[in-house]
């Protein structure tokens, strides 16, 4: 018995055509498939261009705190209603476009994009800054002494009556969604707190810096279209952002000169041009060496492993690991298989089967051709070296049965009845017939 090698593609032969097409036809079919694939990287480019031309249109965004948005995040109602108390709201995004007379300014640093020496200039020009960020860059730049802990989900409010900052005790009772700080240093107002002992976290801090005052905001749900008008968060933001008569909202975005430094902008100008020349190489080197899917081409190898030598391989690693009981196992399977051959039944019959009509041809009892087709645990060399040697004797048997070398078992037989009729006997002791 042998096993044969699996069919292999070969190297030299081209997959992507039929070797008994003509040359022209090959070359036409190439073709299409390339123009096919021009039309589909096409067609991505269009979709792509679509996809961006509408998605890049001055609609409404997700932003937080967007002043210009209506969605749930933005702020458009705290600015409407801000416009009608009298107070000239002015969005600017860029440092220099600050207005120095104005009363305050309202720092806007969600995205975490603020420059730590653009924060530091804000705080030793403006006496009135309303600041919200989780940049610690930032907050060290004004000396809030605020550290972010943890982010506020939650729909719940807390009580702000006895709080010092004035906006917050007007407001009486806030909602605590946002962002929550631990605060230290005894010079620094903190409000709206959630938690308890050591765990304790504050979303209202206030410091004194070196032109006047900021005032970190944790609890945002204040300034958000959808809950704004929760508790007292209108009065919270009203008075914190309304107290004069001009507002600059400072929103730094990325990659303007108030912004950090990312690391596109302190590598070296080179680096994005490197980058794209080596996309190219490593497309081109695709192109070049991959593969080209096709169908196989089968490839005759002249290699033959013989059987033997895998179940020797087998073998020796039971020998090696002195599973016995495995190995004994594995014949016995075999023999099973075998003999149910050789007694004409189908594959799927169950080893039940198998020994009942073993026994049945050798004139054996069930019990002893299941001790030896099926047994069980192999303890010693020993034992593994007779089960393997009944295997064989059984399998002889059950040959010589089919052959008609041996006698099958006789049913057992009754007893003929006589002529003569028996007679009944007394059951008594003693009795006659």
């Amino acid at each position: 018995m042998s096993t044969t090698t699996t069919p292999r593609r070969h190297r030299d032969a081209d997959p992507t055509a039929d070797p008994t097409a003509p040359a022209g036809s090959r070359r036409e079919g190439r073709w299409a498939r390339t123009g096919l694939w021009v039309a589909i990287a096409l067609i991505g480019v269009l979709l792509a261009a679509l996809t961006a031309a509408v998605g890049g249109g001055d609609g409404p965004t997700d932003t937080p705190l967007d002043p210009t948005s209506t969605t749930a995040s933005g702020s458009r109602a705290l600015v409407r209603v801000l416009e009608q108390q009298g107070t000239d709201v002015s969005i600017v995004h860029d440092v220099d476009r600050l207005d120095s007379d104005a009363g305050t300014v309202f720092v806007d640093d969600s995205a975490g994009v603020l420059a730590p020496a653009v924060a530091r200039r804000i705080a030793r020009s403006a006496p009135d800054v309303v600041l919200v960020t989780t940049n610690p860059g930032v907050l060290e730049a004004f000396r809030t002494r605020a550290t972010p802990a943890t982010t506020v989900e939650s729909a719940a409010t807390v009580s702000t009556r006895g709080c010092a900052v004035p906006a917050a005790s007007a407001a009486r009772r806030v909602s605590t969604a946002g962002v929550s700080y631990t605060v230290r240093g005894s010079d620094t107002l903190r409000c709206a707190s959630t938690g308890s002992g050591s765990d304790r976290t504050w979303g209202l801090v206030q410091t004194p810096t070196a032109a006047g005052v900021v005032t970190l905001v944790g609890t945002t749900g204040a300034f958000r279209n959808d809950t704004v008008t929760t508790a007292g968060n209108a009065a919270l933001a009203l008075g914190l952002l309304g107290g004069g008569d001009r507002l600059d909202w400072y929103v730094p975005t990325t990659g303007s000169a108030d912004a950090a430094p990312s690391l596109g902008d302190l590598a070296p100008p080179w680096v994005p041009s490197a980058l794209a020349l080596l996309g190219a190489v490593a497309v081109a080197a695709a192109v070049w060496r991959g593969r080209r899917l096709g169908p196989l081409v089968v490839e005759q190898l002249p290699v033959v492993v013989r059987a033997a030598e895998t179940t020797e391989g087998r073998a020796r690693l039971y020998a090696r690991t002195r599973d016995r009981t495995h190995t004994l196992d594995t014949l016995r399977i075999a023999a099973v298989r075998r003999t149910a051959r050789l007694l004409g039944l189908p594959r799927s019959a169950h080893v039940d089967e198998v020994v009942r009509r073993a026994a049945g041809a050798t004139g054996r009892t069930p019990g002893a051709v299941g001790a030896v087709l099926v047994g069980g645990p192999t303890a010693d060399d020993r034992a593994l070296v007779d089960g393997a040697a009944a295997l064989d004797e059984l399998e002889r048997a059950v040959t010589r049965a089919v052959a008609g070398d041996a006698p099958r078992a006789s049913p057992p037989t009754t007893p003929a009845p006589s002529d003569q009729p028996r007679q009944p006997t007394d059951p008594r002791p003693g009795g006659r017939p």
